[in-house]
């Protein structure tokens, strides 16, 4: 008979295990010269109660991680795992997890209720059970007023609210949501990426696996981005720090489209630099080394990050402006993106003012940066490849 030490023990420890685990996952199609690696060498932890967001282009591998998850697709290496139990070779259905979809995949002639209940029938739960069940997963989503509606008789934002419950309803630890927003239009994005929110206080013990392309789908509802690019993941940490502080080109561009300005680094001090770009001396934050994170030293090449937001449009008279010329401006409402050919800066740079710019193209302008003006990240060195030598998909 165990102690009731051990039994604390093991309890502690059990709670301590990740909801999900990705191992050294692999996925490739094909065989030989003609395979494709879809994931590669993939590795992750979700905790319980925490949201990630795979985020990347398509094709980088994020859906085929949360099928490989899911058990749609079985992994050629690697383990995946559920709250320690290895799950790899395990279907779907036996596996307990909620998954959406961007196209809903509600079957068209059921209505609502029975929609939300074929899961719950699917995993032999008490007939007497059911009914209380598909209400409560309704309620979450405030779709209790539309049980009896057929699909066809919701909007696109509806049928979403639907298929989320119908995820719910099976009281899942991990729910899995591949581009759930993908189908919908601008506005009811946005009231989605808000129920979403108030999705996640309601089930604070919920493991939520989150893929997107739209950085601002990661950023308003994760804990922590894994970025990724052709199969492979390339930084993963929170939001916050990758906005502040990206490890690598790609990241700083793909979330949040950053300027990247080619830069030598002049001097040190601690964590801020000074750094030739072009003609110009720039201050620049120096992060401290860590993987993938070199150590600044004087005459070392490095990405200078700079925020569209952060430069600024001056008169031209103004002290120790820098002189511009605009290439493009285009407004977006709220702000003006502006393409700027700067003297002594050898790239182009973009910038966002606010409000309808009166700015043309062809026009002269005063520019500045910030103090720092950016982020040192190490250049890029090219993209990802296959260990073996096989393709990567892109």
């Amino acid at each position: 008979m165990s102690s009731p030490a051990t039994t604390s023990t093991a309890a502690a420890a059990t709670a301590a295990e990740p909801a999900i685990v990705f191992d050294r996952v692999g996925v490739t199609y094909g065989r030989g010269r003609k395979s494709t690696v879809a994931l590669a060498d993939f590795n992750l932890r979700v905790a319980a109660g925490e949201t990630v967001a795979l985020l990347g282009p398509s094709g980088s591998g994020k859906s085929t991680a949360l099928k490989a998850l899911a058990g749609f697709v079985r992994p050629t290496s690697g383990a995946v795992r559920l709250a320690g139990r290895d799950v790899t070779d395990l279907s779907p259905a036996k596996r307990g997890i909620g998954v959406v979809v961007q196209s809903y995949a509600l079957f068209p002639h059921m209505r609502v209720h029975n929609n939300v209940a074929f899961g719950l029938e699917a995993h032999r739960v008490p007939r007497n059970e059911i009914g209380a069940r598909v209400t409560e997963a309704l309620d979450m989503v405030g779709m209790s007023a539309y049980a009896k509606r057929l699909p066809r008789e919701l909007s696109g934002g509806q049928q979403q609210r639907v298929a989320i419950a119908r995820a719910l309803a099976i009281r899942p630890k991990v729910l899995l949501l591949d581009e759930p927003l993908a189908a919908l239009d601008a506005q009811l994005r946005q009231n989605m990426l808000g129920e979403l929110q108030q999705l996640r206080k309601a089930l604070p013990d919920t493991a939520m696996l989150y893929v997107t392309h739209d950085q601002s789908e990661a950023l308003a509802l994760a804990d922590r981005i894994a970025v990724m690019r052709d199969a492979r993941l390339v930084d993963i940490d929170t939001a916050q720090n990758l906005w502040r502080q990206p490890s690598t080109e790609f990241t700083a561009s793909f979330l949040g489209g950053a300027n990247l300005l080619p830069c030598t680094v002049n001097h040190v001090t601690g964590t801020a630099a000074l750094v030739s770009v072009g003609e110009h001396t720039l201050r620049a934050d120096a992060p401290p080394p860590s993987v993938g994170r070199p150590d600044w030293v004087p005459n070392a090449d490095a990405a200078l990050v700079v925020r569209p937001h952060t430069v600024r449009i001056v008169p031209l008279a103004e002290r120790d402006a820098l002189r511009g010329t605009v290439v493009t401006s285009v407004w977006k409402g709220a702000s003006t993106r502006l393409h700027l050919d700067i003297d002594g800066i050898p790239a182009e740079v973009t910038a966002d003012v606010a409000g309808h710019s009166p700015l043309a193209i062809g026009d002269k302008v005063g520019v500045r940066f910030a103090d720092p003006a950016g982020v040192l990240v190490p250049p890029a060195i090219g993209t990802a490849s296959a260990a073996d030598g096989s393709e990567v998909r892109a």
